[in-house]
């Protein structure tokens, strides 16, 4: 029972430094997450798509940089609750199936392309960017050919989940550790020049599986 609660106690303040971290030193807005409980979320929702894995209580809307707030949440209200990351305001992402998104971080290090923060989640890679509008993002998408329904853009009004947990799923860790920009915070590429590749490395895997 000791050992019980002193493990308990570890992933308690794990997550809170994980918390305080991407607050603080990344700037980067953070809220807890829901929690799942044998497959039922915490929000009440007995339809609940996302089980553990979404905010809730507070909202999105509610996410901050604040320490003392953060303290208060993973200390008092929810030491338990994943950290989800606000997408929009200083940091945005392109989520893509984590098979392309192994093959398309490869390519981009062989071109020696400079890569900022990727995290793999259960089933998926997201490459975090540099803040994007819905309108920019819109413009480069209408220049590709085609582009696959599994890629995923994390912008104004969404949200990533961060190491060490990620709700329901969990299983989320950094492939790529987020490295601090000259100006503080968290240096990231702009999402123009990965773009055609994450794309082109999903088209490629869901060629393969129409192959089969």
């Amino acid at each position: 029972m000791r050992e019980n609660s002193r493990s308990r106690s570890a992933a308690r303040s794990t997550r809170l430094a994980a918390a305080l971290a991407a607050a603080v030193d990344h700037r980067w807005p953070v809220v807890p997450g829901t929690l799942s409980f044998d497959g039922h979320c915490s929000c009440g929702d007995e339809d609940c798509s996302v089980p553990g894995a979404h905010p809730h209580d507070p909202p999105l809307l509610a996410a901050t940089t604040d320490a003392r707030m953060v303290r208060w949440w993973w200390e008092r209200q929810s030491p338990d609750a994943p950290v989800l990351a606000a997408t929009g305001g200083t940091v945005s992402a392109v989520s893509l199936p984590a098979a392309a998104g192994a093959r398309a971080l490869a390519y981009l290090a062989a071109l020696r392309l400079p890569l900022g923060p990727v995290l793999s989640m259960p089933g998926r890679y997201a490459m975090l960017v540099a803040p994007y509008s819905l309108d920019a993002l819109g413009e480069m998408l209408a220049q590709l050919p085609w582009v696959p329904g599994s890629l995923r853009y994390h912008g104004s009004g969404g949200f990533l989940p961060l190491p060490p947990g990620g709700g329901a799923g969990g299983g989320v860790r950094w492939v790529l550790p987020p490295r601090p920009a000259a100006d503080g915070g968290v240096w990231l590429p702009e999402v123009g020049p990965l773009l055609g590749e994450l794309v082109e490395a999903t088209v490629q895997l869901d060629s393969g599986r129409s192959a089969y």
